[in-house]
């Protein structure tokens, strides 16, 4: 009776998890935030990554430029937006460590924000 009842239990459970299918991503537009003005390199950058991204993923990757505050302006965006994949940004040291360090920000960069990948490395070299 026990082996009967935990079938029965089994293949109710299969048969209500057949019908859970997940969305194909993307499934709309694709936001990519850059904390710059138009035509400087991280704007070079993200556009080109957004149409590699947008050839791959085959839906629309909109670049919008969210300038202003040293890069948290943009940074507090990506922040709030909801955290379904469609709302992506770019940055730097400048953007997400610098900024925190020196004034007051309404997110946590830990906390908020998961990082992705590293698109690009830009050596520097300081002379004293």
């Amino acid at each position: 009776m026990f082996i009967t009842r935990a079938a029965l239990f089994f293949v109710a459970l299969v048969a209500a998890a057949f019908p859970a299918f997940s969305q194909t991503y993307p499934s709309r537009p694709i936001t990519l935030v850059v904390p710059f003005a138009v035509g400087g390199p991280t704007d070079t950058i993200a556009r080109i990554m957004g149409e590699r991204m947008a050839k791959a993923l085959g839906q629309q990757v909109i670049v919008e430029n969210v300038t202003g505050a040293g890069g948290s302006i943009a940074v507090n965006k990506v922040a709030r937006a909801a955290p379904d994949g469609y709302t992506v940004g770019i940055g730097h040291i400048g953007t997400h460590v610098i900024v925190e360090a020196i004034q007051t920000v309404q997110y946590d960069v830990l906390k908020d924000l998961d990082p992705v990948g590293m698109m690009c490395t830009n050596p520097q070299l300081l002379i004293a």
